[in-house]
């Protein structure tokens, strides 16, 4: 290790004084001009990362569904998963170490992973489409390099994307081709071959408008947009070609606000769907005959994956462990439904991917989102294969209509600094400021079938507070009422929260089986 050299390039990439950081659940995410440092000791510590684990390591830079000025960077581990916790804590040290700490944290690293400094490196990096992206990315290359490292830069990905190029290149090629056709070639195969067993309400040409909330989604999908041939029709919109990145549109615009987002007009029963900034969030929607909005987010979307699955090993006559995996901001009749009607196990982690996927990863079958659209399914290699040959014999599957009793829409309280509120029980309980949770439980027992939490955002300078009850109303006020809590005990800055947020949906769960509810999430300035 050439401290001589990484001293005279780190001083190219200043860090700027006081700045401190946080890797979250996603990464590094501040404003993009104060993250030139960041970058540069990301491709430090991903060179390290890789000569620990032998193995290629990503780097993504992108600030997903935040606002167009600000990025982000985050790792990318040897499976195609989230940086391992210990390295989330090295990222952190390394990221807010003075110029004259630069060495010291380095050997500290390499001492406390015992990393083998002469074994060779590897990392890919990708970037989404901000202004900030391509410039951060050189950065990125600056610190791999003056470490010794390799690299291979993939320019503008899809955060997906750059997941399945550092799988692919640690499985040796046997998951696919670490290339974009690779992965246009394995994604559309298993697509068209799935929905040749789908029912389509009798439609065979299907349909769908995508909101690529002006991000790399809609550059991606229009490359892609070939490898399915006939039978899929994909309209884009914000596309890029005007509007700012995730402005009035994109997966979290449409949760938190229970509408359309802005440039796409609906017809009743048109298929839509939105992505993130980076195309790692999806939401699907529709208006109905009578013009209402219906949400399909996350919890749905785990709700139907896991009710098909489960009714596709009942058919076939397999006996596997599968779990759906949520967070405690999931929809509680979702969890109801899944448990009391489904029979299938649902296990609650804090909030943030890298948690849900962990804890999947324990069933044959495990199935996890987030309401707001991250999320997957994941097989064991023998539970694929199994599947595969069965569903060869099945008939088609009757689509299913799902209906969930609650309605969910973001509130956001903002506090002079987020951390101040600390949690734990998987975020559903507040250990700081001292009083906020027994402020919660006082106002939670005023309401029939409640429940209220709040935790700090992982990508966000927020507080994010959930409030569920009976009704609209009662959800309405109980979320207004612990905004205020959290406002006054832990130290809110700008205007109170104001009461008259509405959901814009009431619905009911799947097959009516409980009775009406409703939940909350609310934007507050």
């Amino acid at each position: 290790m050439d401290l001589g050299a990484i001293t005279k390039y780190s001083a190219l990439h200043a860090k700027p004084n006081g700045l401190i950081l946080q890797y979250g659940t996603a990464g590094f995410r501040t404003k993009a001009e104060h993250l030139d440092h960041v970058m540069f000791r990301m491709g430090l510590l991903a060179v390290l990362r890789s000569k620990q684990t032998k193995s290629t390591i990503g780097v993504m830079v992108t600030a997903s569904h935040n606002p167009e000025e600000d990025n982000g960077v985050k790792l990318v581990d040897p499976l195609g998963e989230m940086l391992a916790p210990s390295w989330e804590e090295h990222a952190t040290c390394l990221a807010n170490a003075e110029e004259q700490d630069m060495q010291r944290v380095l050997i500290d690293i390499s001492e406390k992973e015992a990393v083998n400094l002469q074994q060779d490196a590897f990392v890919v990096i990708g970037r989404d489409t901000r202004p900030s992206s391509e410039k951060l990315s050189q950065s990125v290359i600056d610190g791999v390099t003056v470490l010794g490292g390799q690299f291979h830069d993939y320019g503008l990905l899809t955060t997906p994307q750059l997941h399945y190029m550092v799988y692919c290149r640690n499985t040796g090629g046997r998951y696919g081709k670490a290339t974009i056709e690779g992965y246009y070639q394995k994604l559309s195969k298993a697509f068209v071959e799935l929905t040749k067993q789908a029912s389509c309400s009798g439609d065979e040409y299907r349909s769908l408008k995508v909101d690529c909330a002006n991000g790399i989604g809609a550059l991606k999908l229009r490359e892609m947009e070939h490898y399915f041939s006939q039978g899929l029709s994909v309209q884009l919109f914000n596309d890029g070609s005007k509007g700012k990145l995730n402005h009035l549109c994109g997966a979290d615009f449409v949760k938190s606000h229970q509408k359309p987002p802005q440039g796409m007009e609906i017809k009743s029963n048109e298929r839509c769907c939105s992505f993130d900034g980076d195309a790692d969030r999806i939401v699907y929607y529709y208006h109905d005959a009578d013009g209402h909005f219906h949400l399909i987010d996350g919890d749905k979307i785990a709700t139907l994956i896991s009710s098909f699955l489960k009714e596709l090993l009942v058919e076939i006559g397999e006996s596997l462990n599968i779990g759906v995996v949520q967070t405690a901001y999931a929809n509680g009749s979702s969890t109801r439904y899944l448990e009391e009607v489904m029979k299938v196990p649902v296990y609650c982690t804090k909030t943030g991917v890298k948690h849900l996927h962990h804890k999947a990863q324990e069933f044959d079958i495990g199935v996890y989102f987030e309401a707001n659209g991250h999320g997957t399914a994941l097989f064991s290699t023998a539970v694929e294969m199994k599947i595969k040959q069965s569903a060869e014999q099945l008939e088609d599957k009757k689509r299913k209509a799902a209906k969930m009793l609650e309605n969910i829409i973001d509130l956001f309280n903002q506090v002079a600094d987020r951390r101040v509120i600390s949690t734990t029980n998987a975020e559903r309980q507040a250990v700081t400021p001292p009083g906020l949770q027994e402020a919660i439980n006082d106002l939670v027992k005023k309401y029939k079938l409640s429940r209220a939490f709040v935790r700090p955002s992982g990508t966000e300078d927020v507080v994010r507070v959930y409030a569920e009850a009976d009704s609209q109303e009662s959800a309405d006020h109980l979320a207004h009422e612990v905004s205020l809590a959290v406002f006054q005990l832990a130290g809110g800055i700008g205007e109170r929260p104001q009461p008259g947020y509405k959901a814009a949906e009431t619905t009911h769960n799947i097959n009516n089986a409980f009775g009406p509810g409703t939940a909350n999430e609310h934007t507050v300035p």
